[in-house]
């Protein structure tokens, strides 16, 4: 089974909007995209003052999140589109049961952190996590946070790149 990083560090975009759902994170006029890579332009285009994003994200980069993100449908596109574009992390105040589900099951680190908007974190912060103990630090700031860590089938999913490559090794 591959291994991936438990330890993180990337720099932050702050998303601080509460129920954000799948339309605003991947527009249903693209539903017919399919290809992972042609996903990553089209992340966060029908969020207002979002649009631009994919031009300015980087491969390892960490999204801060409101409360109840990816609520609505269960379009995997709004997960997928954050991989296509090198996301390391989704930190959230909460999220949607359908779109926490897909994300898990993509093998897309997450994690919840109530708090973390208001915690004084800003775009363009580097953060430092640990997903099995659940720290979060920003160590210019002295902003040290807790959020619920890893489940061990949690950790298992996402080490192993996603649910169907997680099901292959175990029953290999």
């Amino acid at each position: 089974m591959p291994i991936k990083p438990t330890k993180l560090s990337g720099r932050i975009w702050l998303v601080d909007h509460d129920n954000v759902d799948t339309d605003m994170i991947f527009h249903n006029k693209h539903l017919h995209i399919t290809k992972l890579a042609e996903m990553a332009p089209h992340a966060f285009g029908n969020l207002e003052g979002w649009k631009d994003f994919p031009q300015q994200a980087q491969p390892g980069d960490v999204l801060v999140l409101g409360e109840n993100f990816g609520s609505g449908s269960s379009r995997q596109q709004a997960v997928d589109c954050f991989t296509a574009l090198g996301i390391s992390l989704l930190i959230g105040e909460s999220f949607g049961a359908i779109y926490k589900r897909n994300a898990i099951n993509a093998g897309m680190a997450l994690l919840e952190c109530g708090g973390i908007t208001d915690s004084g974190l800003q775009s363009g912060d580097v953060v430092d996590v640990d997903l099995s103990q659940g720290t979060i630090s920003c160590k210019t700031k002295e902003i040290h946070l807790k959020a619920k860590s890893f489940s061990t089938v949690q950790m298992d999913i996402y080490q192993a790149g996603g649910l169907f490559k997680y099901g292959k090794s175990i029953s290999a």
